[in-house]
């Protein structure tokens, strides 16, 4: 029997058509917002209750951030929406010929059905990596990070052995994206202005990051000269940086790169990609490269009342023959998309197809140095920093958390300070967050 057999998931039932969203993400929250007018009862299902701006993860890990100036509460977000419900449960299956969602709690129907449930770290079926390194998707594998870092410095200072102090103090990232870069800057950031304050019986020197890149250049989404540019500062931080590289085996204590180089570390960080949250229950041939296909209206084949959107969704064009990215422009803009044809649905008028606006990525590796790729030029150094930020502080949800994060911005930089460098909750590796642990 389930552990939460005494809860039901169930929604009052109305003359309005009824959309199940699965998933609070950039894509879910988007389209919520975009139907807040239109006669639906809108559902939505997350198995946590709050949204998380995943760019800004890697400062929550390497103690820039506190969790909750990077997310927001769902039922706040949407506490003025009428017709709007929210529940916090885990989606295990689809019925497609029923048309209803099954979860831990129960099931239920819908009249339409939009998957934005996003997507997952990407292990590429290593069972060990996924025991033995940490992971930045969710705030708890952030916060797990942030205590794991700490604790190795405390330990550091009382260990007597050379090579106990080199494991718990060196650093490997695995992955050469935004992610892996932005997290090799802070890091690298960490090294220079703050962890000496805070240990000076410690010789930093000792302290070693590592970035692995398995493909030729870094950056690989964006162009030549922002991946030159990276390579660059992550450099002018001592960052050993090893492109055409991959991790061959990682036992805990020793990783082993494809070039045979061992590097003697307790914590690998991975950010080598991701692939779709698939739920089951989804028809055969819909599932492509961990992603679900859909046409050029976001609904899956033969289902027109169901629809994939965000980082799940697999739009193929002649452009983008492996489907779109999956960063949140994309997610954003499917969902207003969405969010419009859903409107036309009921004036029955035709759907419009989506259509993608690059409006440019951008990475910040550290204080006054970030890479920016606008359509038409690019540049970096302090002003794609001024840039990177706001476009990352205009982006996060809710007036109080732009202020939280903003102050927290000030005074780093002014300062050469983090202010939450603290253990809230050891880390244990056989306690580690597992996702799916909640509802």
């Amino acid at each position: 029997m389930s552990t939460f057999h005494h809860l039901h998931l169930e929604i009052p039932k109305c003359d309005k058509p009824r959309i199940v969203v699965v998933g609070g993400g950039f894509a879910g929250i988007q389209l919520v917002k975009s139907l807040r007018k239109l006669p639906y009862q809108v559902v939505l299902l997350d198995r946590h209750n709050y949204h998380t701006f995943q760019p800004l993860l890697y400062q929550v890990a390497t103690a820039g951030l506190e969790p909750d100036s990077i997310a927001g509460a769902l039922r706040q977000l949407f506490e003025k929406h009428e017709d709007f419900y929210f529940r916090m449960a885990r989606v295990t299956g689809i019925d497609l010929e029923k048309k209803c969602i099954k979860t831990l709690v129960g099931e239920l129907d819908y009249d339409m059905l939009v998957i934005a449930n996003g997507s997952k770290t990407n292990y590429f079926g290593d069972k060990k990596m996924y025991e033995r390194t940490f992971p930045m998707k969710q705030v708890p594998q952030a916060l797990d990070l942030r205590s794991h870092m700490l604790q190795n410095f405390e330990q550091t200072v009382m260990s007597p052995d050379p090579d106990e102090q080199d494991r718990l103090t060196n650093f490997v990232i695995v992955g050469g994206g935004p992610t892996g870069v932005e997290v090799a800057g802070a890091l690298g950031e960490l090294k220079k202005h703050v962890l000496p304050k805070d240990y000076p019986d410690i010789d930093f020197d000792i302290m070693k990051l590592h970035l692995v890149e398995g493909g030729p250049r870094l950056l690989a989404g964006m162009s030549e000269k922002s991946s030159v540019k990276a390579m660059e500062y992550l450099k002018e931080f001592g960052i050993d940086v090893r492109t055409d590289t991959r991790l061959a085996d990682y036992d805990g204590r020793d990783v082993t790169l494809t070039d045979g180089t061992v590097i003697p570390a307790k914590t690998v960080i991975w950010a080598a990609g991701v692939t779709g949250n698939i739920i089951d229950g989804l028809p055969e041939g819909v599932v492509e490269r961990g992603r679900i296909l859909v046409n050029e209206f976001n609904q899956l084949k033969d289902y027109e009342d169901v629809y994939a959107i965000g980082d799940i969704a697999m739009m193929k064009t002649n452009e983008y023959s492996n489907g779109y990215p999956m960063v949140a422009p994309v997610a954003m803009q499917q969902a207003e998309y969405l969010g419009k044809n859903l409107k036309r649905k009921l004036q029955n008028k035709a759907f419009a197809p989506f259509k993608y606006k690059d409006k440019g990525s951008m990475a910040t590796i550290g204080r006054n140095r970030a890479v920016v790729d606008l359509p038409k030029f690019h540049f970096g150094g302090f002003f794609a920093w001024l840039v990177w930020m706001f476009v990352h502080l205009m982006s996060i949800v809710g007036f109080r958390n732009r202020l939280v994060v903003l102050s927290n911005w000030v005074w780093s930089y002014m300062t050469y300070d983090r202010g939450t460098r603290l253990i809230i909750r050891t880390f244990l590796r056989n306690h580690k967050y597992k996702p799916g642990d909640s509802l």
